[in-house]
């Protein structure tokens, strides 16, 4: 045979394909390149643009994508920087002013912001204390002011009065009940007023050396705003700091890191499953052209002309495979989108081609990573098995095949998660499993020798291709067995996402907060709250203390990696007693103080305790009330701040600062068909400062509701992508068993014996890899939760039914790919 160029294999190679398209193994090759690929570009538009969606309803927190914050306002150059980039820009003023009516007075925390207030969320107003509340997207005009409706009851106020803003008077013209950016700081809040900052120099409030807060605030592209954020930190002044999605709620960057974390994973779930379906078709591909690759090199053809023929066939199904796969994912992610477009903001980004050429160089990656090993095996066939097929190609050695394999499917995974414990976590688990699985099986399958020697006859056909080949039935049932491990994650860590996020918020999370209650009130407000709310937080004592040294030395002078504890060193902390330790707070070092401990002992908050480098036994030195109280730790614990729950960085022993002067703090949850109840409460008790957190509350239930969605519908198509896997991978393996069943059946093996022999084989089969799903995904698991998820780990009970499962669904899917033993002539069967 004449040496061919490059170019006539490759039209060669088109013919072959041509011929042999209905071969079952290239149409398994071509199904499990296809759902790599739609799976990878599926997940990765829907990612992309349900990311961009949940960051646009996050930075309504904020009022904005970016903010800059400090005492002082933002320089010229800053601001320069920022028109340059072409962004959406507005300016509020943030200060405290005291406000009269007649002899009543209230310390008021008043915004002065631009026109157009805010730039992502909108306002949400009451005419009057009679009317619905709607939304805005404009603040007040000039000489006109817009108050909360606790400051119209603590002054004996209505809509239509003026009230002095310094020396300027303003008409309160609306009631304000939800403003975005007012969500910071629960503790801190005064009644709040929100006017004009063109107002503003005439009220003369504002003077030089005035206690007030600058906020810059932007919008725009992100790419945009990602390039300012980076310009900005390269000129930040020591009082500035720049404020981001991240920062704007910790509940919401919690949800937001956790679906992230679940889409990576989906994904790479789905690269993992199509990962076990190209190898089995893979080698499948190669097993079948064993005696064509002998034959075309006895004809001459040389090792490296084969390869290039058999290449450039993997090379036509690879692109037929990535092409419809990118097609379907991005038609796939756009009816996600349809189902969500209730919740979804209709602005989203389109995603760019970005994630279908990822999806492709992901199939690719893994085709060329698992077909790669059978494919050089090709090369290497012996042209003398033309004469004996008892031939075999010289294998690789096993760490180069399996070290190629495990390569290529590590780098995609990593790739497409930017995750290394995740990825780590996933693979390494998955390999570890497998490894120690495969040998207790393979030693298992040793052992049934001697149990199946006194078996009846269908038990020893059922399982003798099994004891024939046991390294290749471990193969199965060990790829069978990852199919349904990665499907149980899946549906696993959905439900304790889902569960998690229901404990964040459940149904009667507090809306309402009360702070300022004095002691001679408490047990009355106490009473009326229990009348209209069925769930109360506990009350707790509440003083505020700074926290000046640690073990003698000053605070100040440390350095300090947390932004929590930055934050705790840099203003007055509230701090509370407690004899129970607090609902969500868990004590990991020391113990809670009992009954008859004495002395100044406190809790502390484990991140505060980290940034302060503080731990068991430090002295922690406070000043309150212009005292200095010095306190020994007697517990570190921590605190779930993704709660809207009463939570403190520290909690002192009951027996110690009882003599402070102090108010009390609760949080409470209000039905709407008793809201008009806390008018009557707020006119009782006006010294008691009622914060509202339902507009909070909603939108991050909202958020999550979304998220929810986002991590259901990514579960059906990684379980519809598993199943088609499955079937996929089984039909590889059915070619032996179906020459296998032809032949007992030519030598009078009725169809009864043949289905019974069947069904044994792939029930077993299907069992063994539920087993090795079920250890595997509690081992995977806890791995994940514990290094990646920060989710609480413990025991999933319900897996033991994956043996099961595996059994009955391998069992029903095997019997209905090999029924043609039963209903089609042997013959027939043989012949193709």
């Amino acid at each position: 045979m004449n040496k061919l160029s490059l170019i006539q294999l490759a039209g060669l190679a088109f013919k072959q394909l041509v011929r042999e398209i209905r071969a079952g193994e290239l149409r398994i090759l071509l199904v499990a390149l296809l759902i790599t690929v739609m799976i990878s570009t599926a997940i990765g538009y829907f990612s992309t643009r349900l990311h961009a969606s949940m960051e646009a309803r996050a930075s309504e927190f904020l009022a904005a994508d970016l903010v800059l914050r400090s005492n002082e306002d933002a320089t010229d150059i800053q601001l320069k920087l920022a028109k340059d980039l072409g962004l959406n820009h507005a300016k509020t003023v943030n200060f405290s002013t005291v406000i009269l009516n007649g002899d009543d007075l209230q310390l008021v925390a008043v915004k002065a912001a631009d026109s157009n207030y805010p730039l992502r969320g909108q306002l949400k107003v009451q005419d009057d204390l009679e009317t619905l509340e709607y939304a805005t997207n404009e603040g007040p005009k000039q000489g006109e002011v817009w108050v909360e409706s606790r400051l119209l009851y603590g002054l004996n106020l209505k809509v239509g009065d003026f009230v002095d803003i310094g020396k300027l008077p303003l008409k309160i013209t609306k009631i304000i009940t939800y403003a975005p950016d007012r969500s910071a700081n629960f503790y801190s809040f005064n009644p709040f007023a929100l006017m004009n900052r063109a107002d503003l120099e005439a009220t003369g409030a504002v003077q030089k050396g005035s206690r007030v807060t600058y906020r810059n605030l932007w919008s725009g592209e992100m790419d945009a705003i990602k390039q300012l954020q980076i310009i900005l930190k390269k000129t930040l002044e020591p009082n500035q700091k720049i404020l981001t999605i991240e920062d704007s709620s910790e509940q919401v960057g919690n949800a937001l890191n956790r679906a992230q974390n679940y889409l990576n994973l989906a994904s790479l779930v789905g690269i993992l499953l199509a990962s076990v379906a190209i190898a089995l078709s893979a080698n499948q591909f190669a097993n079948n052209r064993y005696d064509a690759s002998a034959l075309l090199r006895s004809l001459g053809m040389q090792q490296k002309q084969v390869l290039w023929l058999y290449g450039f066939e993997l090379l036509y199904v690879s692109a037929i495979g990535a092409i419809i796969g990118a097609l379907l994912g991005w038609l796939a992610q756009l009816g996600l989108f349809f189902l969500l477009k209730d919740l979804i903001s209709a602005q989203l980004p389109s995603g760019g081609i970005m994630p279908a050429l990822a999806g492709i160089v992901t199939g690719f990656t893994v085709l060329i990573g698992f077909a790669l090993p059978p494919l050089a095996a090709l090369g290497r066939t012996p042209p003398l098995r033309v004469l004996r097929e008892d031939l075999l190609p010289t294998p690789l050695k096993n760490f180069v095949v399996y070290g190629i394999a495990v390569f290529a499917l590590f780098l995609i995974m990593w790739q497409l998660s930017l995750n290394i414990g995740l990825t780590l976590a996933l693979l390494g688990g998955a390999i570890a499993m497998v490894v120690l699985l495969s040998f207790m099986l393979y030693v298992s399958v040793k052992f049934l020798r001697r149990a199946l020697s006194r078996s009846s006859f269908v038990w020893r056909m059922a399982l003798g291709q099994t004891l024939r080949y046991p390294v290749k039935s471990m193969g199965q049932i060990v790829a069978f067995g990852i199919i349904l491990m990665a499907m149980a994650l899946v549906v696993m860590l959905r439900g304790e996402l889902l569960q998690t996020w229901q404990n964040q918020l459940p149904h009667d999370s507090p809306n309402y907060f009360a702070m300022n209650i004095m002691a001679d009130e408490k047990d009355d407000f106490s009473r009326k709250v229990t009348e209209i709310s069925p769930n109360v937080s506990p009350f707790y004592p509440m003083v505020a203390g700074r926290l000046t040294e640690v073990n003698g030395v000053s605070v100040r002078a440390m350095t300090m990696d947390s932004e929590r504890a930055k934050n705790s060193i840099n203003r007055d902390l509230n701090l509370t007693w407690s004899i129970d330790l607090p609902k969500d707070n868990k004590i990991i070092e020391g113990q809670w103080w009992q009954d008859n401990d004495q002395g100044m002992g406190i809790s502390i908050e484990d991140d505060l305790a980290k940034g302060l480098n503080a731990k068991l036994g430090d002295e922690v030195t406070f000043v309150i009330a212009g005292v200095t109280h010095k306190a020994k730790i007697t517990s570190i614990r921590t605190v779930n701040w993704d709660t809207v729950q009463p939570n403190f960085f520290v909690i002192f022993n009951p027996n110690s600062i009882q003599d402070a002067p102090v108010t009390y703090l609760t949080s409470f949850y209000v039905p709407e068909n008793m809201q008009k109840s806390l008018i009557t409460l707020a006119r009782e008790f006006p010294t008691i400062t009622l914060l509202d957190l339902m507009a909070i509350v909603n939108q991050l239930n909202e958020i999550l509701q979304q998220v929810t969605l986002a991590v259901e519908y990514i579960l059906a198509l990684v379980l519809i992508a598993g199943l088609i896997v499955l079937i996929a991978g089984l039909q590889a393996t059915l070619s032996d068993r179906l020459r296998q069943g032809a032949i007992l059946r030519v030598l009078g093996a009725h169809k009864k014996m043949l289905f019974k022999s069947q069904f044994i084989e792939f029930a077993l089969m299907g069992g063994l890899a539920g087993l090795l799903a079920m250890i595997g995904s509690e081992f995977i698991s806890f791995l994940l939760y514990r290094s990646v998820l920060n989710l609480e780990w413990q025991w999933h009970p319900w897996l033991i039914v994956l043996p099961i499962i595996g059994a009955l669904l391998i069992a029903m899917m095997g019997i209905l790919g090999t029924r043609r033993i039963i209903s089609v002539s042997p013959l027939l069967v043989l012949r193709q």
